[in-house]
């Protein structure tokens, strides 16, 4: 009887890995991801099955949590196909790159700190390498449209429908036929937020036998979209007009290019103070050109903005900042700024070099817009840490701090439930990719709103389906 394992994304939001096993001894991995935050040591385990045995690994989307061990995957011997869409293995191509040469500028660092009081043994090595990226990205593909049908297999095809959650995400439909039974699995990997302007709304869903279902957001409701966008507005015209800047954590994939559009919108409407706009994102600027090259693909306002001006995001304001050099150059500029950088979750990257220039000043604002995983610098300080440590330094933090949930790529409860419904069909509920107390609220909320059990997965758990 085929059966499904999960060995990531249980009672935590990152390291998405499901692994179907179907009754013939065929296995299909769906995503590969990365741990972040407090358990971001699960990465550098064995994992717990033999790669090898992998004849396909399912990418739902191109986020870190869901595809950043995928190259660890493929050093491990893994030399199966890989299913997925064009934009999602675009945006993966950029985002793997990006980790390999952030773990390898991380490991010399280290390796130079242990030299001094000869530890270096101890220093671990990457994960992979630029090369090891490239090698995985070289492997057979089948590319798939939304709504098209691929036969992986006699009896067994895979369906992929958009999730509205970023550029080229799916949810997916597995089906194969066991015993002279039709079996559906749904993986739902991340469903959209229904407000996101950036994207088409998630489609609805129509029947599975079992479906693993995120559940970042499954205890609340976010604000609603327009109320959201008011809110970041006010937060950043209040601080450049006194003087100030605003520092803004992003994802270098969607949320980054959703914030350009706003302050696109908000410089074609005569509302944005004058300033200086900087995407301090190599990352963010390299998908950022992807997403120009999908726009048949984004909501009418971005086709909009396309055909007005001939790119989706640009307007005078809007600075890309490539080089380091060119970042360190910011910091010149006193006040009237408003500073887009990764990493996204603040374990990382250029924001926390601007953090530790501009944090300390009461004028300043910071503003999150994203998820903060437990154990990451962006949930301190979302948390109301007083002091950070950043490059040995201690930091006050006396800039205002903001959350603005509404911009999640999420869906919230709400919209979750509302997808679960329009399944014509639905036997069984797995909960997967939420931490554990927001999972409890969710599943009651199942129960209480649909009449239907709802299970938490387990690590490693068996499930037959």
């Amino acid at each position: 009887m085929a059966f499904v394992e999960s060995f990531g994304a249980v009672k935590v939001v990152t390291g998405s890995c499901h692994l179907l096993t179907l009754k013939d001894g065929k296995k299909i991995l769906i995503d590969c991801g990365m741990f972040q935050g407090e358990n971001e040591e699960k990465n550098a385990k064995h994992f717990d099955f033999n790669p090898k045995d992998i004849s396909f690994l399912i990418l739902t989307h191109a986020h870190l949590d869901h595809v950043g061990r995928a190259p660890l995957l493929f050093k491990n011997g893994f030399r199966g196909e890989i299913i997925t869409t064009n934009a999602t293995l675009d945006l993966a191509s950029v985002i793997l790159l990006d980790s390999a040469h952030l773990m390898k500028e991380n490991y010399y660092q280290r390796f130079k700190k242990a030299q001094r009081c000869g530890e270096e043994n101890k220093v671990m090595l990457p994960l992979y390498s630029s090369l090891e990226v490239e090698s995985f990205l070289s492997l057979q593909k089948t590319f798939v449209k939304y709504e098209e049908s691929i036969e992986l297999d006699k009896n067994l095809t895979v369906t992929f429908h958009n999730a509205g959650h970023i550029l080229g995400s799916a949810f997916v439909e597995i089906n194969f036929i066991e015993d002279t039974m039709k079996k559906s699995i749904v993986f739902s990997g991340d469903l959209g937020n229904s407000n996101d302007f950036l994207l088409p709304p998630l489609v609805n869903a129509k029947e599975a036998e079992a479906l693993y279902i995120e559940s970042t957001y499954g205890d609340r409701k976010h604000k609603n979209m327009d109320d959201s966008i008011l809110e970041l507005k006010e937060i950043a015209i209040h601080a450049l007009k006194n003087g100030g800047n605003v520092l803004i954590p992003s994802f270098a994939v969607d949320r980054t290019q959703e914030l350009l559009c706003i302050f696109k919108r908000m410089y074609m409407d005569g509302e944005l103070p004058p300033c200086r706009i900087f995407l301090d994102s190599p990352m963010a600027i390299r998908a950022t050109r992807i997403y120009n090259q999908y726009v048949n693909e984004l909501s009418q306002e971005c086709q909009d903005f396309m055909e007005k001006s001939g790119s989706i995001f640009d307007f005078p304001n809007l600075e890309y900042v490539q080089t380091r050099d060119e970042s360190k150059k910011i910091n010149e500029v006193a006040s009237g700024t408003i500073i887009i950088a990764g990493a996204g979750m603040c374990n990382g990257g250029r924001i926390l070099h601007h953090f530790k220039h501009r944090l300390w000043n009461e004028k300043n604002a910071v503003i999150f817009v994203g998820f903060q995983a437990k154990g990451t610098l962006g949930r301190k300080i979302v948390e109301g840490t007083e002091f950070i440590e950043l490059y040995n330094e201690k930091i006050k933090v006396s800039a205002s701090i903001h959350t603005v949930n509404g911009f999640s790529a999420h869906a919230d409860q709400s919209q979750m439930i509302a997808w679960m419904k329009s399944f014509e069909r639905l036997d069984n509920v797995y909960l997967v990719h939420g931490e554990e107390e927001k999972q409890l609220i969710f599943k009651d909320a199942i129960l209480k709103q649909m009449e239907k059990k709802a299970h938490i997965v387990e690590d490693k758990e068996h499930i037959f389906v």
